[in-house]
């Protein structure tokens, strides 16, 4: 048996021992609307100049209200997106006209909170990552949503891009051989406005790195286990909000994941990263790359934004770029294109589960800083996720 038919094997029974508990089982509960799916986004800060026009712009969306706790925010993007309503606070919004799905978009320390009280009013929910802080927290959302036949959606949506599905087929046909390592790097030297990035709860995994860690184990299967080191290498930090304050989050983190099989995979992330494209991305070389016994591939630019894929395999003198077109993909569409699904009854490649287990991995890779050691997972999701 190679690897790969281990990893389909081992995967399939992880599933079917996933599906046969309520809290992690998919949730396919289609919603109670036949053309649009009403929104309400709630966080009107940075990340909704991104959401609201991919929002705006989809057939199957209709925006109902915005909220912010600041709600001068949340009338300012009512007004620029045509938004009919807007709130201050999430009990107005969820008293007020009546919508479908939430989008969560507020600091990452509330999207547990926030998601349940979505939920127990009978909301679906598009959650920003992660889905809460905790992996428990984030089961519990799980079990809530399914309980009550609802749907529950965590970004990053990384597994929806053409390049990502390009190196899936290519894993799926063998051509890199038996896959023994990958290694996948994001950086910055760090946002400055807002705090909660550097708040307990906060921290460069799951803002950066969740984007990696999704990808890797979507191209090579869940993790099976966890070992890593983490840091606070800047001590203290000037942001918009509050000024200086102490940071209490990892700022540096590397995670090694055990695949199983004898495959591992590698991911580095921190905001201490010098770049001269800063935040935005537009690299024009690998930052994830894939070794096999027959072959090696690296996705060109950042997961978020990808920009092609470099493949060599046995036989050729030097790597060849494939699948540089988007294909409409951003990183900003993942609500859209779960909605996109739901009402047209189709398999999403994001899941729920998916989320979780990342969720657990990083939980886990804070859990081996402190103890010195490899800490295994409980989790698991459906794989292939690109068949």
């Amino acid at each position: 048996m190679d690897r790969r038919q281990f990893l389909i094997r081992f995967g399939a029974a992880r599933a079917a021992l996933a599906a046969s508990t309520p809290a992690v089982a998919m949730l396919r509960t289609p919603p109670h609307v036949a053309q649009k799916m009403r929104v309400g986004v709630i966080g009107c800060g940075s990340v909704s100049n991104s959401y609201l026009p991919n929002l705006s712009a989809s057939p199957y969306v209709e925006l109902v209200s915005t909220c912010d706790i600041k709600p001068e925010r949340a009338k300012a993007q009512a007004e620029r997106f045509q938004i009919p309503h807007h709130y201050p606070h999430i009990d107005a919004m969820l008293d007020g006209s009546p919508f479908d799905m939430l989008i969560n978009l507020t600091d990452m320390q509330e999207h547990g909170r926030l998601n349940r009280q979505a939920l127990e009013a009978g909301r679906h929910v598009w959650s920003e990552k992660p889905l809460a802080t905790t992996y428990d927290d984030g089961l519990q959302l799980l079990e809530l949503a399914r309980a009550k036949g609802l749907s529950l959606w965590g970004a990053p949506a990384v597994v929806t891009s053409p390049q990502f599905a390009f190196m899936a087929r290519v894993l799926n046909e063998g051509r890199l051989g038996t896959v023994a390592a990958a290694h996948a790097e994001y950086g910055h030297t760090g946002p400055t406005w807002s705090a909660f990035f550097y708040e307990k709860g906060g921290g460069s995994m799951p803002d950066l790195g969740v984007y990696n860690l999704t990808t890797l184990t979507g191209l090579l299967g869940p993790a099976r286990a966890v070992m890593a080191m983490t840091s606070i290498l800047t001590p203290t930090r000037a942001v918009d909000d509050k000024g200086e304050i102490r940071v209490e989050a990892e700022d540096n983190a590397m995670v090694l994941m055990d695949h199983g099989g004898g495959t591992f995979s590698h991911v580095q992330s921190g905001f201490n990263y010098y770049d001269p494209h800063g935040h935005h991305g537009g690299l024009a070389r690998p930052t994830i790359h894939l070794y096999g016994k027959k072959g090696n591939m690296g996705m060109v630019a950042y997961d978020w934004a990808p920009e092609g894929v470099d493949l060599v395999t046995e036989g050729a003198e030097a790597p060849e770029r494939h699948c540089e077109d988007p294909q409409g993909y951003v990183w900003q569409w993942g609500a859209s294109y779960v909605i996109e699904r739901m009402l047209k009854g189709e398999r999403s490649l994001v899941t729920p589960e998916h989320a979780l287990h990342v969720l657990e991995i990083m939980e886990a890779a804070r859990a081996s800083q402190e103890a010195g050691r490899r800490i295994e997972l409980r989790s698991s999701f459906a794989w292939p996720v690109v068949s």
